[in-house]
């Protein structure tokens, strides 16, 4: 699938008057994906739609330089990192839609990717039935998606998953939400709970095995949205696959971090594909100089 074979949603939102993005937002759209339920397996007509992707924007905002901005003198010129509406409702559609949307700087998304924000990490590994808009910089990306992940996902999983529960425990539903009714139901918001089981279970495929497919587990997931987990089975759930995630993380063959150079030579790839060469405006890398430098430091030291 190709950019021009696919009308994005962004871009039909926009058409519609129900959202106004920045310029950048619609014309220099990279990558688009459903998020959510609908990416995991496991929604309903009464699901929301979570739209997530990445643009790129002018070239002197990320190169602040190139508009003559001394960073630490200058005082920053605001710059474009997202733009983030939520709670769109699209009356034209049969049931009615509601549209969660986040479009993010390209340099942005590269870093939370990095990061293994597990949000931003789902958007690269969404299937593609979930593609809704891609360039060859967009597939450039999802080619490489594997490159992002290293075993420090655990913490930050862990600490979403903990997150999840936390709620899944003390917070209680708005009665005019449509989410009220679980909370009647099961006791709980059992949305908080599959999201406890669906992070485990994706940490637990990074750590194994280096890949994450979004659907694996979705008729576990499936059971809970159905409010056939009690409370006490989410937590005695959690507390199980803490100690065996622990064992995965301590095995794991993954870089304990990201591999940050080789990231940024991606995103450097993507954005030459993007503005033509980028020698005038990034060094490039001369390994001959850094180990004359080097040596030079060396001598100083010793002098």
């Amino acid at each position: 699938m190709k950019g021009s074979e696919l009308m994005s949603y962004v871009i039909k939102l926009t058409k519609k008057e129900l959202v106004n993005p920045p310029p950048q937002v619609v014309k220099q759209l990279q990558y688009e994906v459903i998020m959510g339920s609908f990416a995991y397996g496991v929604s309903s007509d009464m699901s929301d739609i979570d739209l997530y992707g990445f643009c790129i924007p002018q070239k002197d905002v990320i190169f602040p330089h190139l508009r003559k901005e001394i960073i630490g003198f200058d005082k920053p010129q605001k710059r474009f990192d997202q733009f983030q509406q939520h709670h769109i409702i699209d009356k034209s559609c049969n049931p009615v839609r509601e549209y969660d949307l986040d479009i993010y700087n390209i340099v942005k998304y590269f870093r939370l990717c990095a990061d293994n924000n597990p949000n931003m990490i789902d958007s690269l590994f969404v299937p593609i039935r979930c593609v809704t808009y891609i360039t060859p910089i967009g597939e450039l990306v999802r080619e490489n998606r594997k490159l992002f992940l290293h075993c420090g996902a655990w913490h930050k999983f862990k600490g979403y998953a903990y997150s999840q529960l936390h709620k899944l425990k003390i917070k209680k539903p708005d009665p005019k939400g449509k989410r009220f009714w679980m909370y009647e139901k099961y006791g709980y918001d059992v949305k908080f709970a599959y999201h406890v089981i669906r992070l485990l279970d994706e940490v637990h495929q990074i750590l194994t095995e280096g890949d994450i497919d979004l659907e694996r587990n979705r008729e576990q997931l499936k059971s809970v949205r159905r409010g056939e987990w009690k409370l006490e089975d989410i937590e005695e759930h959690f507390q199980r696959n803490e100690k065996k995630l622990q064992k995965s993380y301590d095995e794991c063959k993954l870089p304990y971090r990201p591999e940050e150079e080789k990231i940024k030579n991606l995103l450097l790839n993507c954005l030459e594909q993007h503005f033509g060469s980028l020698s005038n405006v990034v060094p490039k890398e001369n390994k001959t100089n850094d180990f004359i430098h080097e040596l030079e430091n060396l001598i100083f030291e010793y002098k």
